[in-house]
């Protein structure tokens, strides 16, 4: 192409990056470790094809997010002159859009076709439930709309048989996937019927095209010279049918790291990356393995985490440092997650009273639910804090919702706790709430027997809204069992001698009700209605259940409900009012997914133990390669310094929990980190 700048590849690249950047047209898997400058390696690529005399239009860059987009095309025009307008570049789904557009008759729409969002979505699917068999609405084990929506976008993603993936996701269901595949085949009728697209549709209808239209796919791969593929790993089947299709000239450059691939749960296909040289014979590999970002300590640990993952020839790996010297990472090992909380929040001073900001420190972890007792000691601290991964602990809705349960069975004139609980069921909102509550106020005081009682009256229950009324008696049931236990509890009497020992015994065995701990009485709250509205309402239900996890053994510290409630509630009042300014100086929260593609100057990891990571079901469902790869990326984030904590028990609803070393440590050399044993030490 004429008239474009000079530019000196040799002298701005380094040899790893100059040998991909200027390889053959041919198929290349360009395997960039972490912080190895991958969007430069790809912003350089497209810069050199220009001056080879490709034009802007006939090459096809694919990203994963619309920022990653916008960055490497506005760093594309910067180095070349060349208007980003020109390019064919974006997500997978912004360049589905403008190809449906200009194929709609193949897809079955017409060009002006609308895109539905999530929300649309399911409202539109739950009018096609609601037409179709109204009974299947009414049985409260059966999933709602979104959670059906989830499943079958899977398995329109993965190319995967619906029935197939039903039965895994939706394991629980009583019925069969019969009437969910007549509500999916509706719900495709009724979009066609609109000229609607939903999201997966822009990726599904692109490959139908390409499948269908000889002449579209002829066309397209006529025009698409040269294809660049970012983060490779991270795709799916579906996307990678239709980089296939496009390819059949293997014009295709993927870069990605396949060390990195942590989204497996939501699609991502790791074979894809792996089978690429199979697919596209006389695959190139390019390895850019050297790493800006972290000290050549923490790439030591770094590689001896790939260094006991399954071997795979071309797929070899080894992150090599420019960077001076610094700090062995240290893996501090305590008595229990109560203690690594306390360790944590004391190391995070120290290091703050030392000059380093709040702001470069970073905390990270598996799951939500692991942040739980730490949120509590930096709030004791008083030290600033923010979870950029989402809402603090208590704050979730799921977990809102639990403590909502307990509140009110604790405080039954907790009239916010009660309209809460009330506007989970179905067709109640605000103005039906009050309605039902005001009923049960009056059933209490003509029958004074409180108002849970009150909530099972027959005059109650006519307030409540046809739909409903079988989630309201079980909610009212739950409740019931949950105040029964805490009653008993509240009127065990207090032994002070044998004798009355004795009796309290003896009146125990006669007694049908059962005192239970703050512990207890939230697990009956999870294993009773609330646990099946979770699964019915949520499509990621088991993440959330994990919370809810959390959330019990947070109950296990106490032995009063009344206790558990104020705490909470102090809790929430001491972090109420602490904004994230992006200049301010906070403390940083997040889980690892939310982290890949970010640095930071120190890292702590938490939870390094082997149930919390990897977590229990990954080693249940022998699916730990994963989690290692989870840990590689955990550890890669860190510039400066690495801090690793692996606590030897947890605290859960049955008491103290024995936790086994994290397999990734035990089977490392030890020379490559420090080891603090503090879990016979007092904090």
């Amino acid at each position: 192409m004429d008239g474009l700048p000079p530019i000196d590849f040799r002298a701005e690249l380094n040899d790893e990056q100059y040998a991909a950047v200027t390889s053959r047209p041919g198929p290349a898997l360009v395997l960039a470790g972490a912080g190895s400058g991958k969007t430069r390696t790809l912003t350089y690529r497209v810069a050199w094809l220009l001056h080879q005399g490709a034009r802007p239009w006939d090459i096809l860059l694919l990203t994963f997010t619309n920022k990653s987009a916008k960055e490497m095309l506005e760093r594309v025009e910067d180095l070349t002159g060349v208007p980003r307008g020109q390019f064919w570049g974006g997500t997978f789904h912004s360049i589905g859009q403008r190809i449906l557009r200009r194929n709609a008759e193949a897809a079955g729409r017409q060009p002006d076709f609308t895109i539905l969002d999530q929300k649309e979505s399911e409202q539109l699917f739950s009018e096609i439930v609601k037409e179709t068999d109204r009974a299947f609405i009414k049985d409260k084990t059966n999933p709602k709309a979104g959670v059906i929506l989830d499943a079958y976008s899977h398995a329109r993603n993965t190319l995967r048989p619906l029935p197939e993936v039903l039965a895994e996701r939706l394991d629980w269901m009583k019925s069969g996937p019969e009437k969910l595949l007549q509500f999916c085949q509706r719900y495709e009728a009724r979009k066609a019927e609109g000229n609607l697209c939903d999201f997966d549709d822009l990726l599904v209808l692109w490959l139908k095209v390409l499948e269908t239209d000889p002449e579209a796919l002829a066309h397209y791969r006529q025009r698409f010279q040269h294809i660049l593929i970012d983060e490779f790993q991270d795709t799916n089947r579906l996307q990678s049918r239709i980089i296939d299709l496009l390819g059949d000239r293997h014009q295709i450059m993927a870069v990605g790291d396949d060390a990195q691939c942590i989204y497996t749960w939501r699609g991502a296909d790791w074979e894809n990356i792996m089978a690429f040289p199979e697919r596209h014979p006389g695959t190139e590999f390019h390895h850019i393995d050297t790493n800006y970002r972290s000290t050549p300590e923490i790439l030591a640990f770094a590689n001896e985490i790939l260094r006991h993952r399954p071997k795979v020839e071309g797929f070899e790996r080894q992150l090599v440092a420019v960077r001076p010297c610094g700090p062995q990472p240290t893996v501090f090992t305590v008595g229990d997650t109560s203690q690594q909380a306390k360790l944590i929040g004391r190391k995070i001073l120290q290091l703050h009273n030392e000059g380093h900001a709040l702001a470069d420190i970073h905390v990270l972890y598996r799951a939500h639910y692991q942040s739980l007792e730490l949120q509590m000691e930096l709030n004791a601290l008083g030290i600033p804090f923010v979870i950029t991964s989402g809402h603090k602990f208590f704050d979730l809705i799921h977990v809102k919702d639990v403590l909502a349960h307990l509140r009110f069975v604790h405080n039954p004139r907790d009239q916010v706790a009660l309209a809460r609980l009330l506007c989970l069921l179905p067709k109640v909102g605000p103005v039906a709430a009050s309605r039902i509550a005001h009923t049960a106020h009056e059933v209490d005081t003509a029958q004074g027997r409180g108002l849970v009682r009150a909530l099972r009256d027959p005059e109650v229950l006519k307030k409540v809204p046809e739909s409903a009324k079988e989630d309201f008696t079980d909610l009212s049931l739950t409740l019931a069992d949950m105040l029964e236990g805490l009653e008993a509890a509240r009127a065990k009497p207090v032994p002070t001698n044998p004798a009355v020992d004795l009796f309290v015994a003896a009146s125990e065995a006669n007694s049908p009700k059962v005192a239970r701990t703050p512990a207890e009485t939230t697990r009956v709250c999870i294993e009773g209605w609330y646990g099946t509205h979770l699964k019915t309402i949520f499509p990621d239900w088991r993440e959330r259940e994990q919370d809810l996890v959390g959330l019990l053994s947070f109950a296990a510290k106490f032995e009063e409900l009344g206790d558990l409630v104020a705490q909470v509630a102090l809790l929430n009042g001491e972090s109420s009012d602490k904004k994230a300014e992006p200049d301010e100086d906070m403390l940083r929260l997040t889980t690892i997914h939310q982290s890949k593609g970010l640095e930071f100057p120190i890292v702590f990891l938490l939870g390094v133990a082997d149930g919390l990571l990897p977590l229990t079901r990954a080693i249940d469902d022998g699916d730990v390669e994963e989690e290692r790869r989870l840990f590689y990326v955990a550890c890669t984030r860190a510039e400066n310094m690495l801090f690793l904590f692996a606590p030897r028990f947890a605290v859960s609803g049955e008491g103290y929990r024995p936790l086994d070393p994290c397999r990734f440590i035990e089977e490392m050399n030890p020379d490559c980190y420090d080891l603090a044993d503090y879990a016979h030490r007092r904090l």
